[in-house]
């Protein structure tokens, strides 16, 4: 067998190139956080560029969730710490000063507090999660619920301890707030989730068909959430 290794510089990941007379057809692979395309010997550069290209959004979910799912030490709450919005990871900033703030600046989360303690920091970053999770998630549902053809009478947000959403037949729609930690593609396929709930307040297929139209991949984002949710937290 003839292997020749190389790499590829993708967009915020490295990929270890392997080119062999043993296949006929290309993959990519993300193990341990470690992306590899194995490929026939010949293929050409430009035809690897396009297969890494169009896979890009699937391999950092893949490595998102390698890195969220490793064993980690609990939050300290302390400047240098990494917390994620909508799947990109920042870093926190604690400053002190006269009134309480949080703002996500030059890729940083900047909370500003008259007295530093991890429990203030910790209630300052979630209050924020809360009133951005709200905001997106609104202008969220009254995007897709044009596309499905049904509007909820409101929409909230609450504290869910094993769901990320909730449909009720009055037409309130509530999502966990927890849930805008996880990349966008996902949030939108929760709200997809919910408002087609109230076209079928089931999960039959009439319901899935729903979810369909207009997440194709829902599956994937499915299995996401389920690998993925316990660790979507401040």
């Amino acid at each position: 067998m003839t292997v020749n290794l190389e790499f590829y510089q993708g967009n915020g990941f490295i990929a270890e190139v392997i080119r062999t007379n043993r296949i006929k057809t290309a993959t990519v692979k993300v193990d341990e956080g470690k992306v590899s395309v194995v490929i026939p010997k010949n293929l050409s550069d430009s035809r690897i560029k396009e297969l890494v290209t169009n896979k890009t959004r699937w391999i950092r979910e893949k490595i998102l969730i390698h890195r969220q799912s490793a064993p980690s030490k609990p939050k300290e709450y302390v400047s240098g710490e990494s917390f994620t919005y909508l799947g990109r990871n920042y870093r926190l900033k604690v400053e002190t000063g006269k009134t309480k703030s949080v703002k996500l600046k030059n890729g940083k989360l900047i909370v500003t507090i008259p007295k530093k303690s991890p429990e203030k920091i910790q209630d300052a970053l979630t209050q924020w999660y809360r009133e951005h999770a709200e905001q997106k998630l609104r202008e969220k549902s009254e995007r897709y619920s044009k596309l499905i053809g049904i509007q909820p009478k409101s929409i909230s947000i609450k504290t869910f301890k094993s769901r990320w959403g909730s449909c009720h037949s009055n037409g309130d729609v509530q999502f966990n707030w927890k849930i805008i930690i996880a990349p966008n593609r996902i949030v939108d396929y929760v709200v997809v989730h919910e408002i087609c709930h109230m076209k079928q307040h089931n999960h039959s297929p009439k319901f899935w068909k729903c979810v369909e139209k207009i997440f194709p991949d829902y599956l994937e984002c499915k299995g996401w959430l389920k690998e993925n949710g316990k660790y979507l937290k401040v």
